[in-house]
């Protein structure tokens, strides 16, 4: 089954899409893919069969979500929790991650037609080596494209990813990238849709159904956002303030400066800390793309 299926909606889905369409929208829309070993007890078929059939319900929801002109979507694939499955299970998930990333690999022209970057969060290291070279191959043929998005969560749990972000802090600071200043939390504002419906029987009604919470929450949404990024604005100005202060008293020349020269000193200090946090996410990338090229560069010689 292709990850990207071609086809246009329906007449009634099209007519529904666009009356969607004519209020706010979300830009980027995750999916826990929940349901897969229900769905097989349901059907009465094998445990693989019910995640084959899950793989093959995200290509229709990819399919839905292009024609909604929803051009972000992330992807709750395999949490690390899953590992404590039986070997069979987590054996055959494995193998079906291997054959999905190695045929989107040959369709490489289909996602290069529909701009779709693949980027897939989680810990690579706790995957089969074979899978994590596929993985590699395919996030790196489509790093260049930016008209679609897709998440993958793999081998993630937002606890590791949390531990797994502190230690990249300790190595940015290590490698000597001043980040103490650095707000290090962020808050978003979504909307959280909870339906009653196993992950290979969802529906396109199931994803409008969830659209229109969205479009009924969106005014006190939109003003959540607003004042969290007013509260964090002010935050981070109250932090430079602070730093400066510290800095002035254990490296200044001990005379006070005038409220014109103290916000002369507040804006460059302030555009120092913004010019370090770009160096270290740049060379947070670099690591990212060297694992990532180095794990390509194993699979050719292989």
């Amino acid at each position: 089954m292709s990850w990207i299926r071609e086809g246009e909606l329906n007449l009634i889905e099209k007519l529904s899409a666009n009356i969607l369409k004519a209020g706010p929208m979300p830009k980027h829309v995750a999916f826990i893919m929940d349901g897969n070993r229900r769905y097989a007890r349901k059907r009465q078929v094998e445990r693989q069969e019910g995640h084959t059939q899950g793989f093959d319900k995200l290509a229709e929801t990819l399919r839905w979500c292009l024609n909604l002109s929803i051009h972000e979507v992330t992807v709750y694939a395999f949490s690390i929790e899953n590992f404590k499955r039986s070997k069979d299970e987590v054996d055959g998930l494995m193998e079906l991650a291997k054959q999905k990333f190695i045929r989107l690999l040959e369709e490489q022209d289909n996602l290069e037609k529909h701009g779709v970057c693949i980027r897939v969060l989680g810990d690579l290291t706790l995957l089969p080596l074979d899978l994590q070279q596929h993985i590699a191959r395919a996030v790196v043929a489509t790093r260049t494209h930016n008209k679609c998005f897709l998440n993958v969560c793999f081998a993630y749990t937002s606890r590791h990813e949390i531990a797994n972000a502190v230690g990249e802090m300790a190595w940015g600071c290590i490698h000597e990238v001043r980040l103490s200043d650095f707000l290090l939390w962020q808050t978003s504002h979504s909307c959280l849709v909870f339906q009653s419906v196993l992950w290979p029987e969802y529906s396109f009604w199931n994803l409008c159904d969830a659209i229109l919470q969205y479009q009924l929450n969106h005014r006190p949404l939109q003003k959540a956002r607003d004042q969290h990024r007013e509260g964090q604005a002010l935050q981070q100005h109250e932090a430079d303030r602070a730093c400066l202060a510290d800095l002035l008293q254990h490296h200044g020349n001990g005379k006070p400066l005038d409220a014109q020269r103290r916000q002369e000193a507040l804006l460059n200090y302030t555009a120092s800390r913004e010019e370090r946090v770009q160096d270290f996410l740049g060379a947070l990338q670099h690591k990212r793309d060297s694992f990532l090229t180095d794990l390509t560069s194993q699979a050719a010689l292989a």
